[in-house]
């Protein structure tokens, strides 16, 4: 006799097993040649080879589905088992449609726009990406997908979020609360992507672990980030030094997106947009792509479109670097 192990460390049990093992006992009623045990966050399986390939070949497929749809329930666990081709199947779903990842509760997250879907074509071909355009052009949005997505297909194994905290002038230890709490107000549109994408207990899990990650871009200096995929966002109101900083870190097998808004910057007028300098630093550079979002991206309501139009025709971003 041969025995498998899965490990499902990086679930909630009672989101696979079901309420009271429902799930588990459905398994147990397809493969009745096997011993199946569950103790835990591990899931033994004991019969003989070409069964337990069977099993560990569908029981992956329930947790890629659980992964995509944020549920596994009675009619999805049947039709998966029973489905021969039910890989080709998940395989085929995101490529027809152009769905970037299937977020919390089946939510659909896809680029909406031309230029969004030009992020997620240049993150397949480029390890830095710059996407640089006004409020509401889905920037970050599309930003925080990829990055799910990069860590549900454990192309990285954790993902970092940092934000430059302009109004409290990088010095957060007057704030109450623990790190995380401190930058709350400052990566809030982070926090609102990533509930989109990722059911609750297991967001709560990522940032108990540390697989999602929270820091302050001042506290990213002296590390290396290997495997990991980092966002940079509001990258306006980084300097010069802090957004040369932040790029250097990228360590191993990682993925960089730098997000911001050109036209929004609020740093002191002695102090240029970081920003602004890697654009003239860095194009051209192989690996490095420059993605520029517009008013035909905004996907708010239809005012913001026209506000934004009105303060491009009038204004003029006051904080430019010295050499322009």
């Amino acid at each position: 006799m041969n025995e498998r192990t899965i490990s499902i460390s990086s679930y909630d049990p009672v989101e696979i097993y079901g309420v009271n093992d429902k799930n588990l006992e459905q398994i147990k009623q397809h493969f009745p040649k096997l011993k199946i045990i569950a103790r835990g966050d591990m899931v033994k399986a004991i019969g003989n080879s070409d069964d337990l390939e069977e099993f560990e070949d569908k029981f992956h497929l329930l947790l890629l589905h659980y992964d995509k749809f944020g549920k596994l329930g009675e009619f999805d666990i049947n039709q998966i088992l029973k489905d021969d081709n039910g890989s080709l199947r998940f395989a085929e779903s995101d490529s027809n449609n152009g769905v970037i990842l299937h977020g919390a509760e089946g939510r659909l997250i896809k680029a909406m726009t031309k230029n969004q879907q030009k992020m997620v074509d240049s993150s397949a071909k480029n390890d830095l990406i710059f996407a640089i355009g006004p409020a509401g052009t889905g920037k970050t949005y599309t930003a925080v997908a990829l990055a799910v997505r990069a860590l549900k297909k454990k192309e990285v194994r954790r993902i970092i979020l940092t934000r430059p905290a302009v109004e409290a002038g990088e010095s957060l230890g007057f704030l109450p609360g623990d790190l995380r709490e401190k930058l709350d107000p400052y990566l809030q549109p982070l926090y609102d992507a990533l509930r989109d994408m990722i059911p609750t207990q297991k967001l709560l899990k990522y940032l108990e672990d540390g697989t999602i990650e929270v820091a302050p871009l001042a506290f990213m200096r002296g590390r290396t980030l290997d495997h990991a995929f980092a966002i940079l966002d509001e990258a306006q109101n980084a300097t010069e030094l802090q957004l040369k900083m932040f790029v250097t870190r990228m360590g191993r097998s990682a993925k960089f997106i730098v997000t911001g808004d050109i036209t929004q910057v609020d740093l002191p007028r002695n102090q240029a947009s970081g920003l602004l300098q890697a654009e003239k630093l860095l194009r051209g550079i192989k690996g490095i792509d420059f993605i520029y979002l517009d008013n035909h991206d905004v996907i708010r309501h239809s005012l913001v479109t026209k506000i934004i139009n009105a303060y491009s025709t009038n204004h003029k971003p006051e904080n430019k670097s010295k050499n322009e």
